[in-house]
This record gives structure tokens, sequence and C-alpha cells, in this order.
């Protein structure tokens, strides 16, 4: 059996935590673990570690190899060059384990759900790979809790061992047509996870989706596994269930046995959340006082609430949400207009967490951007090179090893030293008590994305 994990998600409707370069499934909404890796530690019950991968675009490569590799050294990433939805995630990753010679049951889940009992999590899936056996493309239901214009609606008709034949399926119905369905007793929500054999998904693909079929076979991943861009943009931009599921005569549902949420609004992440007296969520450095029924979220400073009723407030560093409950979904509207006006809060925090510690943007303009960077005890930046930009490093507090260019550095507190453009270069903290340095970047492209590693120990390579 393998596992497709997505992991490319943008999580714009948990904005302003969730971010373009940092989306929800990197979040820990509720426990001291991503989601991305409570669902890979999901996935573990069921397949074996060597058989799991993991498909997300290719600016959240570095940040999801990272994080699964302290599983595995071995773990495997395959970095899509653009974001085309869904249905080509799941096609080149099917077409990878094809290419390696196995015809085998694929679990294809996303990254940011919610699933806490993982013994009933594990019985479902067992039910869906008896029925994916038998050449159905099975997706688990959920008995929905309410009419959400969101979600997919599957129409179940016959039963079949313990599952159902899916009559009809249709993805984000009007929100008067949810409502009919949700009295209906024959209609699940669609939980995004699938379970199918890889030819079955192939030749279901080639009879209903002959475009993602026939851009996916230009790909042979036992001469070569990065993905080729040019290729890949040919593929249009669909999601599984519009390209497949609105389809196929082939489907089949399994119901949800386990707990679920899609954490799909800060309403959900009120729901999943432990409440006091007044029904409140609170989270954070927060004081509040007559409010009830509220979210109320703090990253950084002290948030402070009177009076409110079926609220939602979330501080970040750089920005707040203040909105109704009931209207969560206006989030992504949110969202969509930063994108719009080019605002980089829809994009990056001005505090990024990485594998080795954080950083926080301090100030930028015209060819200077500087940073605090926090690096944890023991931590380690990659050895890396930039292409266009200098740095100069000073440390404030801890010692620092600087490895410039195969010279070796140890400065303590006030020291300071430059990194010229293209010099090989790493920063480590080997010692137990934080390291903290300001960098001050110069240059003409001044991204993130500007980095070229040459070794990591989290395995952010390749």
């Amino acid at each position: 059996m393998y596992g497709i994990i997505l992991a490319g998600a943008s999580g714009s409707r948990l904005w302003p935590l969730s971010r373009e370069l940092y989306p929800k499934q990197l979040l820990k909404l509720n426990s001291d673990k991503s989601l991305l890796e409570k669902t890979y530690e999901r996935l573990m019950s069921v397949v074996d570690l060597k058989n799991i991968i993991a498909v997300t675009n290719s600016k959240h490569y570095s940040d999801i190899k990272g994080l699964l590799g302290s599983y595995s050294k071995d773990v495997k990433v395959i970095a899509e060059p653009c974001s085309k939805n869904t249905a080509p995630a799941i096609a080149i990753a099917t077409k990878y384990v094809l290419d390696c010679g196995c015809d085998d049951i694929i679990i294809a889940l996303p990254s940011d759900h919610l699933i806490e009992d993982s013994e009933k999590f594990h019985q479902t899936i067992t039910y869906a790979s008896q029925l994916a056996q038998e050449g159905y493309i099975v997706t688990l239901g959920v008995k929905p809790k309410s009419a959400n214009p969101d979600f997919g609606y599957i129409k179940i008709s016959d039963k079949i061992n313990q599952g159902f034949k899916v009559a009809s399926f249709e993805e984000k119905p009007p929100a008067e047509k949810a409502q009919k369905y949700i009295d209906d007793p024959d209609y699940y929500w669609n939980s995004g996870i699938f379970v199918f054999k890889a030819s079955i998904l192939m030749e279901t693909l080639k009879k209903y989706s002959s475009l993602i079929y026939e851009i996916s076979q230009k790909f042979n991943f036992k001469v070569q596994e990065e993905i080729d861009y040019m290729k890949f943009s040919e593929f249009p931009f669909i999601s599984f269930d519009y390209a497949v599921l609105e389809h196929a005569d082939n489907l089949a549902m399994v119901e949800m046995e386990s707990d679920w949420s899609d954490l799909g609004s800060w309403d959900a992440v009120y729901e999943i959340n432990q409440k006091d007296e007044n029904q409140n969520v609170k989270i954070g450095n927060v004081i509040e006082k007559n409010c009830k029924n509220s979210l109320l979220y703090s990253s950084h400073r002290l948030l402070t609430g009177v009076g409110l009723k079926d609220a939602v407030v979330v501080e970040t560093s750089d920005a707040v949400l203040v909105c109704d409950r009931n209207d969560t979904h206006g989030v992504k509207e949110v969202y969509d207009k930063l994108k719009e006006i080019k605002n980089d809060a829809h994009r990056i925090h001005t505090t990024v967490y990485r594998p080795w510690g954080y950083y926080t943007v301090l100030n930028q303009g015209d060819g200077y951007l500087t940073k605090m960077i926090c690096v944890s005890r023991k931590g380690q930046l990659s050895l890396q090179s930039h292409k266009y930009r200098s740095e100069h490093w000073v440390v404030l507090s801890g010692t620092a090893r600087v490895t410039l260019e195969n010279k070796v550095f140890m400065l303590k507190p006030g020291a300071s030293i430059d990194i010229p453009v293209k010099a090989i270069h790493s920063l480590a903290n080997p010692f137990d008590n934080e390291l903290k340095i300001i960098e001050v970047q110069r240059g003409d492209k001044l991204i993130e994305e500007d980095i070229t590693r040459y070794k990591d120990i989290y395995g952010r390579i390749g």
C-alpha cells in the first residue's frame, strides 16, 4: 500500500495565521505538532514509511522536507513547479508509484485535516481498501453536520460490502441545495480522502479526464524524478472532485468511522478547541470580560476583549482579523483582496519558523532587508549560498559557529561578519542557549527562494 499526502494548499481561510508561504498544514493548532506531522503519523499506522509520498508546491518543499525529515532521512517529497490543484497532484504521484513497478492500493489524503481516532481511521481505510481491490475509486464520506457550501456532497445508492455505490457527486453546491442534502440520509460530505488501485485510477483518468492522463504519461520517473516545469504547466488547474468524482461510474463510498474536521475556517478551529464556562476559546496571551461564544487567538501581543459575542479575533505580529464567527468563510475574500493589491501580508509572516528556529523581519526597503534570527539549541542552518544578495551578521546573544568558504569562526555577542554574494556559508548553534543574531541583507533581489543548499541536517536538499 502507498500513501500520497497532498501538501500544497495555501490555507487562505485561516489567514492571518496561515499564509501562502506558511500554510495551515504547517500550523500547530491544537497540539505541539503540525497538522502535516499528525497526518504523516496517522498514515504510518497503515503504510510503510518508505511508501509515503508527499506532494507539495516547490515553494513549500524545504518546509515539508524539513518537518518530515525528522521521521525518516529517506522521506519522499515530490515538488510541483507550479500549483495545479489536486487532480494533477494525485495523477503525477500515481504515475510515480506505477513507475516504481507497483500497481498497489493508494491512499490519497490532504495534509491539513484533523483526525484524532487513528484506530477507527485505520478500520475505515481497511474497508475502503477491500473495495478498491474490486476496481472502485473509494471516497471516505462524513455524515454532514451543517449545510456547508464549501464541501462536496456524495449521494449513495446500493450497499456493497462495508460501503456503498455512489449514485452522484456534486462539488460545492449552493447553500439552499446543501440544506436539502443534509436533510436526506443518503447524502454525505466528501472528506477529500480517496483510496484506489494505481492502474484503476489511470484507466479512469484516461476515460473521463483524458488531458490529465495524457500529460501524466509524459513523465518517466524511472529516468528522472524531478518534475519538468514545461510539461507540468500543461496540466489544467482542476480538483480531483471535478476531474474524477463528478464523472466516473466506478465510485464507492465508505463512511468515516473516526472523527474528522477539515479545519477549513476559524469557526472549525473554534469547534475543536476547549472552551471556558462562557463557551470562549482563548489561545495565547488573552484577557476577556463578558465575552461569549468567541475565539480569541493571540500569537504575540496581549489581546483583550470586552463584551464580544460570537466573534473571532486573531492577532499576529503584522495583522489582526476581527469577524463574526458565523461569517468566517469571508476570510478567503480578504486573503484574495490582499493578493490582488499585492500586499505581502497574504504571502508571508514577519516571523517565519524553520526546523532550526525562526526569524523575524524587522525592516525592509529598496535594496535592503533586516532580520532577527534565532537559532535553537543544537540548531544549524544549511550550508548554502545566494546568487543575488550579500549578508552582514551581528551576534546579539549566544555563540555563533560560522562556516565561511571552508573556514570556521566562533563569534561572541558584539562580533560581526560579512557574507559576500555567492559565498558558501552556514550558521550553527552547537550550545544549549539560544543564539540570536541580526542579519542585514543587501542586493537587487531579496527573496527567500534565492538559496542553493549543499548540505542540510534536516534533509532539505534534492
